[in-house]
């Protein structure tokens, strides 16, 4: 039945609730098939081995409903379960209009700030019409379906509230684009890597305290990015090339950062990094990693010695977003449905430009400007913003 013919037609609601074992829902339909209703929902969660099955069918003919509670009822004692059968009127009333998918992370995801999202979300106009636990570690990660407002003013309401409560929360619209194939680009220092990459190098030409302060300055937007990339790069003039292996080994890939990968690639998603770091870097990381997508500046290098400058166009914040949007070209993915990961000043263009912009263990300014923000340090749970499961997660890692 449609739910045009189901609005006016006498329904029962019939709850199941009890220890969970298998044959359960099987049990249910066999027993309400002999009075040869239609179903018109069911809805079942179980939760440490308890499970609520909810069935609404059509009231059956002939005046054999008292017949039919008896039989339910019976039939669930015989089970040590209990049952509860409502009567009612058509189908559950239509969801609202604007309908979003927001998920909560929490370590730990606690009671208090549970209800000061649902709260908000309530405040907001928005009703919860259902709640779905995607992980239960590294994080505690939960998704309500909500209706009833539109997705940009949910996403500030919860993103202020998140703040305040300390947790993360990610608003995206509801839709089959959700799932479709889609585009990851994350930035490279501090964000799939653990390093700043000209840190490291710097550590080799003796430098190291003077960079990091620079580097520290510029991920905070107080210096140009590509002043304060020449300046530094400067500092290495006269290093042997032979110093470019010395740094692959010494880069430590993010936690999560290989499962994050290697999940997106088992859906389907393509994968690529910019950084404004250097190719001889991104280069062996993409051929380690396998991902789709690499671009990052390139340190000069003459009769086996860095020069001090780069070379080609500078990949810096402008660059970035540019970046972006040649891979989503390239990859027929429209920009709607990229996802931008970055955790410095110079990746606010690039998580703008996205469809869902996420600000990994990011500097404040990030943070307040990007869509959502992850400050757990396991890079694997931008997973979950996607709607990914851990069951999935895992079920990628055995393939």
């Amino acid at each position: 039945m449609s739910a045009s013919q189901t609005s006016d037609v006498p329904t029962l609601l019939v709850k199941i609730f009890g220890k969970d074992r298998p044959g359960i829902t099987a049990g249910l339909f066999d027993t309400l098939a002999a009075y040869s209703v239609d179903v018109v929902d069911i809805e079942q969660v179980v939760t440490r081995g308890r499970i609520v099955l909810c069935a609404l069918v059509t009231r059956p003919a002939g005046g054999a409903e008292g017949e039919l509670r008896a039989t339910v009822h019976s039939w669930a004692e015989s089970l040590k379960m209990q049952a509860e059968i409502l009567s009612g009127t058509g189908d559950n009333r239509p969801r609202g209009s604007g309908r979003s998918h927001v998920t909560v992370l929490g370590h730990p995801l606690t009671a208090e700030s549970t209800a000061a999202i649902a709260a908000r979300i309530t405040a907001t106009g928005g009703n919860i019409d259902r709640i779905f636990r995607l992980a239960k570690y590294p994080v505690t990660a939960v998704e309500f379906a909500v209706s009833g407002c539109e997705t940009e003013p949910l996403r500030t309401a919860l993103a202020t509230a998140a703040a305040h409560i300390g947790v993360d929360v990610a608003v995206v619209s509801a839709g089959l684009h959700r799932r479709a194939q889609r585009l990851v680009v994350m930035d490279v220092d501090s964000t799939l890597i653990q390093d700043e990459v000209i840190e490291l190098f710097a550590a080799h030409a003796g430098c190291e305290a003077e960079v990091a302060e620079v580097t520290e300055r510029a991920m905070r937007g107080e210096l140009d990015f590509e002043q304060s990339l020449h300046a530094r790069v400067a500092l290495l003039e006269g290093l042997d090339a032979s110093v470019v292996d010395k740094v692959r080994a010494e880069v430590r890939l993010t936690p999560g950062a290989r499962t994050l990968i290697r999940t997106l690639k088992q859906l389907g998603y393509q994968v690529g990094v910019v950084s404004g770091g250097f190719t001889q870097v991104t280069d062996d990381l993409q051929d380690r990693l396998g991902l789709d997508f690499a671009s990052a500046n390139t340190l000069e290098i003459v009769d086996g010695k860095l020069t001090g400058r780069v070379t080609g166009d500078i990949v810096d914040r402008a660059g970035k977003a540019r970046l972006l949007r040649r891979f989503a070209a390239e990859a027929g993915v429209p920009l709607e449905q990229t996802v931008a990961i970055g955790d410095g000043a110079n990746d606010l263009d690039m998580l703008n430009a996205a469809g869902l912009g996420v600000a990994f263990n990011a500097k404040p300014v990030v943070r307040e400007a990007a869509h959502t923000a992850v400050n757990v340090p396991f890079l694997d749970t931008v997973l979950y913003l996607l709607g990914i499961t851990r069951e999935e997660v895992e079920a990628a890692g055995l393939t």
